[in-house]
C-alpha cells in the first residue's frame, strides 16, 4: 500500500502539543483562495519551478531527456540544477517507509508529550494508508493526530478515531454562500461532521485561518463560537493570521495567488478574546 506524500517535516511545533512530525499527504478536494501549500492540491507529483533562482546555465535542458519540452518527472533537472531552481513535489511512500522516518524522532515525543500529525493537502483522501500507519503508529505507542479539513464522508472519521488521539479542525466560515466561493465547496459536510465529531467525545482543536474581508470579523467568530458551544466546546481554538508565505509557490506552479493583506496584531487579538 502506498500514499503520495510531499513533504515530512520533522521538529514541528505548530500542529499539535509537544515536539511532532508532520506528514504532509499531496491531494485535497477544497481549493481555498488563501491556501499557503498550492503544491498540496493536486493528489499527483508535480514539477516546481523557481524562476528567481534560474541563473540560464543550461545543466537542466542539458540533463532533461526531452529537452525540457515536455516533462515525465524523471528528476534530473532538479537533481543536476545547481540552484536548487527545479524540484518534484510528491513522491510515492509505502507505509514502513513513512515509518522509518517517524520512528527517528520517537525520543523526542516522549520527552516532549509530542508525537505525529498527519497533514495535506487533506490527508483523509488517502483513508486507506492513513488508517495503516495511524495503527502502526499506536503499535508503537506514539501520539497521533490528524489535521483535516472535514470535507470527507463520516464513515472516513469512523475508521480512524480509534487511533487518532487529536483531531485539528478547520473551520473557514458558517456563511454557505461564501464559504463555496472561497474553498469551492459547500460548508454542509464540513460542520455536520463536526458536529458528530464533537459529540462523540474525541479531542479536537479547531483552527480558524482569518483571512481579512472574508471571515475577519467580530459577528463571523462570534457565529463560530456559538456552533461550537451548542455541541461540546473544544478545548482549544486556534486562530489562523493569513500570511503570504506562499506565493512564490504558486509562481512555482504556473499560478497566480490570490491577493490578501496580512491582519493586524490588533484585530487578531480582539478575535482571541472571543473564544477566551
Amino acid at each position: 500500500m502506498k500514499a503520495t506524500i510531499f513533504d515530512i517535516e520533522r521538529n514541528s511545533y505548530v500542529d499539535g502539543p509537544g515536539i511532532r512530525t508532520t506528514v504532509f499527504f499531496k491531494g485535497c478536494n477544497l481549493r481555498c483562495a488563501w491556501c499557503h501549500n498550492p503544491e498540496s492540491q493536486s493528489g499527483f507529483s508535480q514539477m516546481l519551478f523557481y524562476k528567481d533562482k534560474c541563473t540560464g546555465c543550461g545543466k537542466c535542458k542539458e540533463k532533461c531527456p526531452n529537452n525540457l519540452e515536455s516533462c515525465e518527472l524523471c528528476g534530473r533537472c532538479a537533481l543536476y540544477c545547481p540552484h536548487d531552481a527545479r524540484e518534484i513535489c510528491g513522491r510515492e511512500y509505502t507505509v514502513d517507509e513513512v515509518m522509518r522516518e517517524i520512528l527517528k524522532d520517537q525520543s523526542y515525543y516522549e520527552t516532549s508529550g509530542g508525537g505525529v500529525t498527519f497533514s495535506g493537502g487533506e490527508c483523509m483522501l488517502q483513508i486507506d494508508f492513513l488508517e495503516e500507519i495511524l495503527k502502526e503508529c499506536k503499535s508503537h505507542g506514539i501520539h497521533t493526530a490528524v489535521d483535516t479539513a472535514g470535507h470527507v464522508p463520516f464513515e472516513y472519521f469512523e475508521k480512524i478515531i480509534p487511533y487518532t488521539d487529536l483531531f485539528l479542525y478547520d473551520v473557514k466560515s458558517l456563511d454557505n454562500e461564501k464559504h463555496k466561493e472561497y474553498t469551492g465547496a459547500t460548508n454542509e459536510l464540513i460542520l455536520a461532521n463536526l458536529e458528530m465529531l464533537l459529540k462523540s467525545g474525541k479531542a479536537v482543536w479547531v483552527r480558524i485561518p482569518i483571512i481579512p474581508n472574508v471571515n475577519d470579523t467580530e459577528e463571523e467568530m462570534k457565529k463560530i463560537k456559538s456552533f461550537l458551544c451548542s455541541y461540546g466546546y473544544p478545548p482549544k481554538v486556534e486562530l489562523l493570521p493569513y500570511h503570504a508565505m506562499g506565493e512564490h509557490k504558486y509562481a512555482a506552479l504556473g499560478k497566480k495567488a490570490h491577493a490578501f493583506s496580512v491582519p493586524g496584531k490588533e484585530k487578531i487579538s480582539r478575535l482571541r478574546k472571543l473564544f477566551e
